[in-house]
Protein backbone atom coordinates (compact mmCIF):
# COMPACT_ATOMS: atom_id res chain seq x y z
CA UNK A 1 0.00 0.00 0.00
CA UNK A 2 1.55 3.33 -1.03
CA UNK A 3 0.54 5.99 1.47
CA UNK A 4 2.84 8.80 0.36
CA UNK A 5 5.87 9.62 -1.80
CA UNK A 6 7.80 9.98 1.46
CA UNK A 7 10.56 7.36 1.70
CA UNK A 8 11.30 5.85 5.11
CA UNK A 9 15.02 6.11 5.81
CA UNK A 10 17.09 3.05 6.79
CA UNK A 11 13.95 0.94 6.52
CA UNK A 12 15.58 -2.54 6.21
CA UNK A 13 17.99 -1.70 9.02
CA UNK A 14 15.18 -0.56 11.33
CA UNK A 15 13.21 -3.75 10.66
CA UNK A 16 16.31 -5.86 11.30
CA UNK A 17 16.89 -4.02 14.59
CA UNK A 18 13.28 -4.50 15.72
CA UNK A 19 13.22 -8.17 14.64
CA UNK A 20 9.38 -8.39 14.51
CA UNK A 21 7.96 -11.75 15.58
CA UNK A 22 4.60 -13.41 15.16
CA UNK A 23 2.19 -12.44 17.93
CA UNK A 24 4.23 -9.39 18.92
CA UNK A 25 2.99 -5.84 19.49
CA UNK A 26 5.02 -2.91 18.13
CA UNK A 27 4.79 0.85 18.39
CA UNK A 28 5.64 3.23 15.55
CA UNK A 29 5.91 6.40 17.60
CA UNK A 30 6.41 8.75 14.64
CA UNK A 31 4.00 7.30 12.08
CA UNK A 32 4.47 9.94 9.37
CA UNK A 33 3.70 8.21 6.08
CA UNK A 34 3.47 4.77 7.65
CA UNK A 35 6.55 3.23 6.07
CA UNK A 36 7.89 1.61 9.23
CA UNK A 37 4.42 0.46 10.32
CA UNK A 38 3.68 -1.20 6.97
CA UNK A 39 7.09 -2.90 6.92
CA UNK A 40 6.68 -4.25 10.46
CA UNK A 41 3.27 -5.65 9.54
CA UNK A 42 4.78 -7.26 6.45
CA UNK A 43 7.64 -8.80 8.44
CA UNK A 44 5.55 -10.85 10.89
CA UNK A 45 2.02 -11.80 11.89
CA UNK A 46 2.02 -9.09 14.53
CA UNK A 47 0.12 -5.96 15.52
CA UNK A 48 1.30 -2.36 15.27
CA UNK A 49 0.16 0.83 16.98
CA UNK A 50 0.99 4.10 15.26
CA UNK A 51 1.30 7.44 17.07
CA UNK A 52 1.63 10.88 15.52
CA UNK A 53 0.73 14.44 16.49
CA UNK A 54 0.41 15.67 12.91
CA UNK A 55 -3.24 15.62 11.74
CA UNK A 56 -2.14 14.73 8.19
CA UNK A 57 -0.24 11.70 9.44
CA UNK A 58 -3.22 10.64 11.54
CA UNK A 59 -5.42 10.72 8.45
CA UNK A 60 -2.95 8.47 6.62
CA UNK A 61 -2.97 6.16 9.62
CA UNK A 62 -6.75 5.82 9.44
CA UNK A 63 -6.34 4.59 5.87
CA UNK A 64 -3.83 1.97 7.02
CA UNK A 65 -6.25 0.86 9.77
CA UNK A 66 -8.82 0.07 7.09
CA UNK A 67 -6.29 -1.65 4.84
CA UNK A 68 -4.79 -3.91 7.52
CA UNK A 69 -7.99 -5.30 9.01
CA UNK A 70 -7.49 -4.88 12.74
CA UNK A 71 -3.73 -5.46 12.88
CA UNK A 72 -3.00 -1.74 12.95
CA UNK A 73 -4.30 1.00 15.28
CA UNK A 74 -3.70 4.73 14.85
CA UNK A 75 -3.53 7.10 17.83
CA UNK A 76 -3.28 10.88 17.66
CA UNK A 77 -0.78 12.22 20.17
CA UNK A 78 2.88 12.75 21.02
CA UNK A 79 5.28 9.83 21.23
CA UNK A 80 6.60 11.26 24.49
CA UNK A 81 3.20 10.37 25.94
CA UNK A 82 3.20 6.82 24.54
CA UNK A 83 2.88 5.23 27.96
CA UNK A 84 -0.27 7.13 28.86
CA UNK A 85 -1.73 6.84 25.35
CA UNK A 86 -1.41 3.06 25.44
CA UNK A 87 -2.31 2.58 29.10
CA UNK A 88 -5.79 4.09 28.68
CA UNK A 89 -6.30 1.55 25.88
CA UNK A 90 -5.31 -1.36 28.11
CA UNK A 91 -1.77 -1.78 26.71
CA UNK A 92 1.13 -1.77 29.17
CA UNK A 93 3.84 -3.68 27.28
CA UNK A 94 5.15 -3.69 23.72
CA UNK A 95 7.84 -5.73 21.99
CA UNK A 96 9.40 -2.95 19.97
CA UNK A 97 9.40 0.81 19.45
CA UNK A 98 10.50 2.66 16.30
CA UNK A 99 11.16 6.41 16.30
CA UNK A 100 12.08 8.60 13.30
CA UNK A 101 12.96 11.97 14.80
CA UNK A 102 12.44 15.41 13.28
CA UNK A 103 10.45 16.82 10.38
CA UNK A 104 9.27 14.62 7.51
CA UNK A 105 9.79 15.32 3.81
CA UNK A 106 6.02 15.68 3.47
CA UNK A 107 5.98 18.48 6.03
CA UNK A 108 8.92 20.16 4.32
CA UNK A 109 7.32 19.89 0.88
CA UNK A 110 4.01 21.46 1.94
CA UNK A 111 4.59 25.23 1.77
CA UNK A 112 1.53 25.93 3.87
CA UNK A 113 3.12 24.25 6.89
CA UNK A 114 5.97 26.75 6.98
CA UNK A 115 8.76 24.29 7.76
CA UNK A 116 10.83 25.16 4.70
CA UNK A 117 11.91 28.31 2.90
CA UNK A 118 12.18 26.51 -0.47
CA UNK A 119 8.69 27.83 -1.18
CA UNK A 120 7.14 30.87 0.48
CA UNK A 121 4.48 30.04 3.03
CA UNK A 122 3.18 31.12 6.42
CA UNK A 123 5.79 31.09 9.18
CA UNK A 124 4.13 28.27 11.08
CA UNK A 125 6.20 25.09 11.72
CA UNK A 126 3.71 23.52 14.17
CA UNK A 127 3.57 19.74 13.84
CA UNK A 128 0.24 19.62 15.67
CA UNK A 129 -1.07 22.72 13.90
CA UNK A 130 -2.01 24.05 17.34
CA UNK A 131 -0.36 26.33 19.88
CA UNK A 132 2.19 29.14 19.31
CA UNK A 133 3.71 29.23 15.83
CA UNK A 134 7.17 30.17 14.62
CA UNK A 135 5.77 33.60 13.71
CA UNK A 136 4.58 34.04 17.29
CA UNK A 137 8.06 33.18 18.55
CA UNK A 138 9.92 35.39 16.08
CA UNK A 139 7.64 38.37 16.67
CA UNK A 140 7.40 38.18 20.47
CA UNK A 141 10.58 36.70 21.96
CA UNK A 142 13.18 39.13 23.23
CA UNK A 143 16.54 39.39 21.53
CA UNK A 144 18.50 37.38 24.10
CA UNK A 145 16.02 34.51 24.03
CA UNK A 146 15.99 34.43 20.23
CA UNK A 147 19.78 34.38 20.11
CA UNK A 148 19.87 31.54 22.64
CA UNK A 149 17.33 29.47 20.66
CA UNK A 150 19.15 29.97 17.36
CA UNK A 151 22.51 29.12 18.93
CA UNK A 152 21.39 26.10 20.98
CA UNK A 153 19.07 24.46 18.48
CA UNK A 154 20.56 25.66 15.21
CA UNK A 155 24.23 25.73 16.24
CA UNK A 156 24.44 29.05 14.41
CA UNK A 157 27.62 30.90 15.43
CA UNK A 158 26.14 34.24 14.35
CA UNK A 159 22.97 33.79 16.39
CA UNK A 160 23.26 37.16 18.10
CA UNK A 161 23.57 38.92 14.76
CA UNK A 162 20.49 37.08 13.45
CA UNK A 163 18.45 37.87 16.56
CA UNK A 164 19.45 41.53 16.45
CA UNK A 165 18.37 41.78 12.81
CA UNK A 166 15.03 40.08 13.50
CA UNK A 167 14.20 42.39 16.39
CA UNK A 168 15.13 45.48 14.35
CA UNK A 169 13.09 44.38 11.32
CA UNK A 170 9.94 43.45 13.25
CA UNK A 171 9.65 47.00 14.62
CA UNK A 172 8.54 48.06 11.13
CA UNK A 173 6.60 44.94 10.15
CA UNK A 174 5.80 41.66 11.88
CA UNK A 175 7.12 38.52 10.19
CA UNK A 176 4.42 36.48 8.49
CA UNK A 177 6.10 34.34 5.79
CA UNK A 178 9.06 32.02 5.44
CA UNK A 179 10.58 33.87 2.47
CA UNK A 180 10.92 37.20 4.27
CA UNK A 181 12.60 35.64 7.29
CA UNK A 182 14.96 33.58 5.11
CA UNK A 183 15.88 36.68 3.11
CA UNK A 184 16.73 38.59 6.28
CA UNK A 185 18.94 35.77 7.60
CA UNK A 186 20.76 35.55 4.27
CA UNK A 187 21.56 39.29 4.50
CA UNK A 188 23.34 38.91 7.84
CA UNK A 189 24.83 35.40 7.60
CA UNK A 190 27.46 34.75 4.91
CA UNK A 191 27.17 31.75 2.63
CA UNK A 192 28.65 28.60 4.11
CA UNK A 193 31.55 26.85 2.40
CA UNK A 194 29.56 23.60 2.53
CA UNK A 195 26.86 25.13 0.30
CA UNK A 196 24.11 24.98 2.93
CA UNK A 197 21.67 27.87 2.71
CA UNK A 198 22.53 30.45 5.42
CA UNK A 199 18.92 30.35 6.66
CA UNK A 200 18.95 26.59 7.31
CA UNK A 201 20.27 26.68 10.86
CA UNK A 202 17.90 29.43 11.98
CA UNK A 203 14.89 27.59 10.54
CA UNK A 204 15.99 24.35 12.20
CA UNK A 205 16.30 26.13 15.54
CA UNK A 206 12.86 27.71 15.34
CA UNK A 207 11.24 24.40 14.35
CA UNK A 208 12.86 22.54 17.24
CA UNK A 209 11.84 25.25 19.70
CA UNK A 210 8.24 25.52 18.45
CA UNK A 211 7.72 21.76 18.75
CA UNK A 212 9.94 21.14 21.80
CA UNK A 213 11.56 18.38 19.76
CA UNK A 214 14.50 17.61 22.04
CA UNK A 215 12.32 17.57 25.14
CA UNK A 216 9.88 15.30 23.33
CA UNK A 217 12.74 12.99 22.36
CA UNK A 218 13.96 12.72 25.95
CA UNK A 219 10.43 11.98 27.19
CA UNK A 220 9.93 9.43 24.40
CA UNK A 221 13.12 7.52 25.19
CA UNK A 222 12.21 7.31 28.88
CA UNK A 223 8.65 6.27 28.02
CA UNK A 224 9.90 3.51 25.72
CA UNK A 225 12.15 2.23 28.51
CA UNK A 226 9.10 1.88 30.79
CA UNK A 227 6.90 0.37 28.09
CA UNK A 228 9.20 -2.22 26.50
CA UNK A 229 9.01 -5.82 27.65
CA UNK A 230 12.29 -7.62 28.46
CA UNK A 231 13.93 -8.43 25.14
CA UNK A 232 11.95 -5.69 23.38
CA UNK A 233 13.82 -3.52 20.92
CA UNK A 234 14.09 0.29 20.60
CA UNK A 235 15.25 1.66 17.23
CA UNK A 236 15.77 5.41 16.79
CA UNK A 237 16.65 7.24 13.57
CA UNK A 238 17.98 10.80 13.86
CA UNK A 239 18.99 13.40 11.28
CA UNK A 240 21.22 15.91 13.02
CA UNK A 241 23.82 16.01 15.78
CA UNK A 242 21.57 17.46 18.50
CA UNK A 243 19.09 14.58 18.22
CA UNK A 244 21.78 11.95 17.87
CA UNK A 245 23.61 13.24 20.93
CA UNK A 246 20.49 12.79 23.08
CA UNK A 247 19.97 9.21 21.82
CA UNK A 248 23.64 8.29 22.09
CA UNK A 249 23.91 9.51 25.68
CA UNK A 250 20.65 7.81 26.65
CA UNK A 251 21.80 4.43 25.33
CA UNK A 252 25.32 4.93 26.67
CA UNK A 253 24.03 5.56 30.18
CA UNK A 254 21.26 2.97 30.18
CA UNK A 255 23.56 0.23 28.84
CA UNK A 256 26.26 0.82 31.45
CA UNK A 257 28.72 2.13 28.87
CA UNK A 258 29.01 5.59 30.47
CA UNK A 259 32.02 6.42 32.62
CA UNK A 260 31.42 5.07 36.13
CA UNK A 261 33.36 5.00 39.41
CA UNK A 262 35.51 2.04 40.35
CA UNK A 263 33.92 -1.34 39.71
CA UNK A 264 35.01 -2.29 43.22
CA UNK A 265 32.35 -0.02 44.73
CA UNK A 266 29.06 -1.59 45.92
CA UNK A 267 26.37 -1.85 43.22
CA UNK A 268 24.25 0.76 45.01
CA UNK A 269 27.05 3.29 44.51
CA UNK A 270 27.30 2.46 40.82
CA UNK A 271 23.67 3.33 40.14
CA UNK A 272 20.83 1.30 38.59
CA UNK A 273 21.45 -1.87 36.62
CA UNK A 274 21.64 -1.52 32.84
CA UNK A 275 18.15 -1.34 31.36
CA UNK A 276 19.32 -1.72 27.75
CA UNK A 277 21.90 -3.79 25.86
CA UNK A 278 23.31 -2.12 22.75
CA UNK A 279 22.68 -3.92 19.46
CA UNK A 280 25.48 -1.96 17.74
CA UNK A 281 28.21 0.06 19.37
CA UNK A 282 28.31 2.53 16.48
CA UNK A 283 25.44 4.25 14.74
CA UNK A 284 24.30 2.64 11.49
CA UNK A 285 24.47 4.92 8.45
CA UNK A 286 22.72 4.67 5.10
CA UNK A 287 24.67 3.07 2.27
CA UNK A 288 25.62 4.69 -1.02
CA UNK A 289 22.66 3.19 -2.88
CA UNK A 290 20.14 4.63 -0.42
CA UNK A 291 21.74 8.08 -0.30
CA UNK A 292 21.69 8.24 -4.09
CA UNK A 293 17.99 7.38 -4.15
CA UNK A 294 17.11 9.52 -1.14
CA UNK A 295 19.44 12.46 -0.33
CA UNK A 296 17.69 12.91 3.05
CA UNK A 297 19.32 9.66 4.16
CA UNK A 298 22.82 11.16 4.05
CA UNK A 299 22.59 12.58 7.56
CA UNK A 300 20.55 9.73 9.08
CA UNK A 301 21.86 7.63 11.97
CA UNK A 302 20.22 4.57 13.49
CA UNK A 303 20.90 3.52 17.07
CA UNK A 304 19.18 0.49 18.58
CA UNK A 305 19.18 -1.47 21.81
CA UNK A 306 17.40 -4.38 23.48
CA UNK A 307 15.56 -4.00 26.79
CA UNK A 308 16.98 -6.01 29.68
CA UNK A 309 15.02 -7.32 32.66
CA UNK A 310 16.27 -4.48 34.89
CA UNK A 311 13.81 -1.93 36.23
CA UNK A 312 13.46 1.41 34.41
CA UNK A 313 15.80 4.10 35.70
CA UNK A 314 14.40 6.82 38.00
CA UNK A 315 12.82 9.79 36.23
CA UNK A 316 15.32 12.48 35.29
CA UNK A 317 18.40 10.26 35.66
CA UNK A 318 20.67 10.60 32.64
CA UNK A 319 24.08 9.12 33.29
CA UNK A 320 25.51 6.14 35.08
CA UNK A 321 25.63 7.77 38.51
CA UNK A 322 23.03 9.96 40.20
Amino acid sequence: MSLSPHVSVLLPEVIEALAPRDGGLYLDGTFGAGGYSAAILDAAACRVIGVDRDPGAVARGRALETARGGRFTMIEGRFGDMGELLHVRGVNRVDGVALDIGVSSMQLDEAGRGFSFAKDGPLDMRMEQAGPSAADLVNAADEADLADIIYRYGEERLSRRVARAIVAARKDKKFEGTAELAALVRRVVPKHADGIDPATRTFQALRIAVNDELGELERGLAAAERLLAPGGRLAVVTFHSLEDRVVKEFFKGRSGEAARPSRHLPQAALGPAASFALLNRRAIRAGDDETRRNPRARSAKLRAASRTEAAPWPAGMKGGVS
